[in-house]
């Protein structure tokens, strides 16, 4: 099976500074949100991420993560923003 991604082309979006700001916040809950999972399927914090000994890294707090860790997260949820623009839906505070 053959599988080539096409995600919405969100290049021509640029969003508010607000919105800008509010990627951060997003980029902690999505960290927040994964982590919880994974502790919840039994996951711990080690030094190397070892799946049988279901041991990870990153099970640690968001200030606590290596800088590209957390652009990880940052795209994320820059991308999801700027899909909700291009979707024609806007944030209102």
């Amino acid at each position: 099976m053959s599988y080539t991604p096409h995600p919405l082309d969100t290049r021509g979006i640029v969003l508010s500074t607000e919105l800008q700001e509010l990627t951060e916040q997003i980029a902690f809950h999505v960290h927040e949100i994964w982590a919880s999972t994974r502790i919840a399927e039994g996951w711990n914090y080690g030094k190397k991420r070892n799946d049988e000994m279901k041991e990870h890294p990153c099970l640690v707090p968001y200030d606590e993560l290596p800088e590209n860790e957390k652009d990880y997260d940052r795209k994320t949820a820059m991308e999801t923003l700027k899909a909700i623009a291009l979707l024609g839906f806007k944030i209102i505070r």
